[in-house]
């Protein structure tokens, strides 16, 4: 449990590292001069670039490469029964 724990602070400070994640935290830092909803959006793509590769990586951590496949193929099991539903075949 320690590890898990261990592990999962550094796949935080690994994505918060991450190339991308400081590119957009500097051009945030930059943007003194921009619009509210200019400045907004690029809040969000920030938070949406640190959250997707946290998750990404804390999934790495948590489950094994298997059960991230089967995890992964019920996704898109669900997804394609969503778009029957939707398509009106539902059987």
């Amino acid at each position: 449990m320690i590890a898990t724990a261990l592990a999962l602070q550094n796949t935080t400070r690994e994505a918060v590292n991450d190339p991308m994640v400081l590119e957009l935290a500097r051009d945030l830092f930059e943007s003194r001069d921009v619009s509210e909803h200019e400045y907004i959006h690029k809040i969000y793509r920030y938070s949406a670039l640190l959250a997707s590769i946290t998750t990404t990586l804390a999934v790495s951590v948590l489950l094994t490469e298997s059960e991230i496949n089967e995890m992964m193929n019920t996704i898109e099991e669900m997804e394609s029964m969503g778009k029957d539903i939707d398509n009106g075949n539902n059987n």
